[in-house]
């Protein structure tokens, strides 16, 4: 057995601190690791697939396109990795698959996929403004939190409309981002 199949066997072993220390060897690895690490990812053991997306997400230009894959992950944990690297990896490409899980059920998900927004910024700003209505109560919500992190002039519309909303956390992120914007004033409607 070669010593990057001692890493592999450890990074798959099921033990938790070995395959830590395997996580952060195959890194040091580099581009050497990519073609076992990008096989665990077809692997049928999730917890397998959820160390190779922690691996890849530790090697400096990684595909981040393998990251957008794995937000489509029947597992939960692996769609969470996926997400925290996208944010570490920030991928223009990735902002539907992102906005997608927003809506997921799983809240932590949905939380780290709008940090990976965060990351990618402005040019995903047009794909934020056409998915607001369409998304659950939630996954608006999030946007919101999302545009008020990136702080564009577009999206004053609809932070100024949501100051309007039921919903405080709405209210709370719109106000963030129009204070972020340098708006933060309080607007009277004349009787």
């Amino acid at each position: 057995m070669s010593l990057l199949d001692d890493m592999l066997a450890d990074l798959t072993g099921g033990d938790e601190s070995r395959a830590e220390s395997a996580a952060l060897e195959l890194a040091q690895l580099g581009e050497s690791a990519l073609p076992a690490l990008k096989a665990l990812l077809a692997s049928s053991k999730a917890d397998h697939r959820w160390w190779a997306v922690r691996t890849l997400a530790q090697i400096p230009g990684s595909d981040a396109s393998l990251f957008s894959a794995a937000l489509s992950d029947s597992s939960v944990e692996v769609r969470q990795a996926a997400a925290l690297a996208l944010a570490e990896h920030p991928l223009e490409e990735a902002a539907p698959f992102l906005v997608r899980a927003l809506s997921d059920a799983d809240d932590l998900l949905g939380s780290l996929s709008a940090n990976a927004l965060i990351a990618i910024g402005k040019p995903i700003i047009p794909i934020l403004l056409g998915a607001f209505e369409c998304e659950s109560s939630s996954a608006r919500i999030h946007i919101m939190r999302i545009l008020a992190g990136i702080g564009d002039y577009r999206a004053i519309p609809i932070m100024m409309n949501a100051m309007e909303s039921d919903s405080a956390m709405l209210h709370y992120w719109a106000n963030k981002g129009l204070e972020r914007l340098g708006l933060d004033m309080v607007y009277i409607k004349p009787e």
